[in-house]
C-alpha cells in the first residue's frame, strides 16, 4: 500500500460518494497530507509506535479542538482502508486516542456593543453628503450583519446563499449547510426584513447576473475575507473594545436565544448541529452569565454581617 495513493482515493470518495463539499475535502487533504509527511507515504500499515509519535506531535503543537479534528481525519482514512479490505487491520484500534478536552466558551458580542454597531450603521446610511454609491455599500453592510445576527448563519454559508433560496416575502431562508445538509430559518423581525427587501432592491441587477444574494462593491458575489474586514472595520470605528468576527454573531445568536428559555433542540436545529452536544456549549455560557449576577447583583453580597 501507497499511503499517497490510497490517500487520494480516499479523498475522492469522500467528495464523489459522500459527496462532501470541497471546503471540507480541502481541510481533510491537509490533515491527511501532513500526516503521510510525518509518517512516510510509502509505509504499508503505520505500527502503534508511530502513531503514538504522531498523537505526540500533535498535543505539543496544536490546540485541542484543532487536535481532535486532525485525529478524526486519520482516523476516518484507516476506517475506510479497513471497509475496503486494502488493511487487514485498522492500527487506530491499538491506540488510545480520546482525551480530556478544555471547555472553551465562544465568544459573544456583548448586547450593547451589538446595539451601539447597528445604531452607527443606520446612522452612517443616513448621512446625506455621502454619494449614492456610498450609502448602498452600507445598505449592504447593514443587510449583511442584520442577517448574521437575526439568523446564527455561518459566513460561509451567507456568503453562499443564493436568492432562490432566500423567500423574503415569508421570510424564509434554505440554507446548503455542512455535508449538503438542507435546512431552512426564518427571520422574524419585520425591521430586519425591511432592510432586507430594500437591500435586494439595490442590488437586483448584480444578483440576478450571478445568483447570489450577498454581493461585493464590483457587483460579485461576496466573499467571506470582504465580510470579515467589514465588520472589523465598523467595530474600529465604534471604538468596541473586542475584535468582533463573523462567527460571534453566530455565537451570540445562540447564547442570547438559549438566555430567553429558548429549549436547546429548537437551537440545534437552526444552527444545523448534527448533534445536541455541539449545541450544549451554549449551557455553559449560560451558566457563568448566572454566576456572574449571583455574585454581582444578589443582595447578600451587600449585607455586612461579619464582626471586625
Amino acid at each position: 500500500m501507497v499511503l499517497k495513493e490510497e490517500i487520494n482515493k480516499y479523498l475522492n470518495y469522500c467528495k464523489f460518494q459522500k459527496e462532501l463539499d470541497d471546503k471540507t475535502i480541502k481541510a481533510y487533504r491537509a490533515d491527511l497530507e501532513q500526516f503521510m509527511v510525518l509518517i512516510g507515504e510509502s509505509v504499508n500499515n503505520p505500527d502503534k509506535e508511530k502513531l503514538n509519535s504522531y498523537l505526540l506531535y500533535l498535543h505539543r503543537m496544536y490546540k485541542q479542538k484543532t487536535v481532535k479534528r486532525k485525529i478524526a481525519s486519520v482516523k476516518a482514512l484507516f476506517h475506510y482502508l479497513e471497509e475496503e479490505e486494502i488493511i487487514e487491520t485498522n492500527p487506530f484500534h491499538k491506540v488510545k486516542t480520546k482525551f480530556k478536552e478544555e471547555t472553551v466558551l465562544p465568544k459573544i458580542i456583548p448586547r450593547d456593543v451589538i446595539e451601539q454597531l447597528l445604531a452607527h450603521l443606520y446612522k452612517e446610511k443616513s448621512i446625506n453628503e455621502y454619494s449614492e454609491w456610498h450609502k448602498k455599500i452600507i445598505l449592504r453592510d447593514i443587510a449583511v450583519i442584520e442577517t448574521l445576527f437575526s439568523t446564527g448563519l455561518r459566513i460561509s454559508e451567507l456568503c453562499h446563499l443564493q436568492s432562490k433560496y432566500f423567500n423574503l416575502k415569508d421570510g424564509v431562508l434554505c440554507i446548503q449547510g455542512k455535508g449538503g445538509k438542507e435546512r431552512y430559518l426564518q427571520i422574524g423581525n419585520n425591521e430586519v426584513l425591511s432592510i432586507l427587501n430594500v437591500y435586494k432592491e439595490y442590488f437586483e441587477d448584480d444578483i440576478k447576473q450571478h445568483g447570489y444574494f450577498f454581493v461585493n462593491r464590483y457587483g460579485k458575489p461576496l466573499s467571506e475575507q470582504s465580510a470579515r474586514s467589514m465588520i472589523h472595520k465598523y467595530a474600529n470605528e465604534i471604538h468596541a473594545d473586542i475584535n468582533i468576527t463573523p462567527h460571534m454573531f453566530r455565537h451570540s445568536f445562540a447564547t442570547y436565544l438559549m438566555e430567553e428559555d429558548v429549549n436547546i433542540r429548537y437551537i440545534q436545529k437552526m444552527l444545523g448541529h448534527a448533534s445536541i452536544t455541539t449545541t450544549q456549549i451554549y449551557t455553559y455560557v449560560t451558566t457563568e452569565k448566572e454566576k456572574e449576577i449571583l455574585r454581582t447583583k444578589h443582595p447578600r453580597n451587600r449585607m455586612n454581617l461579619v464582626e471586625k
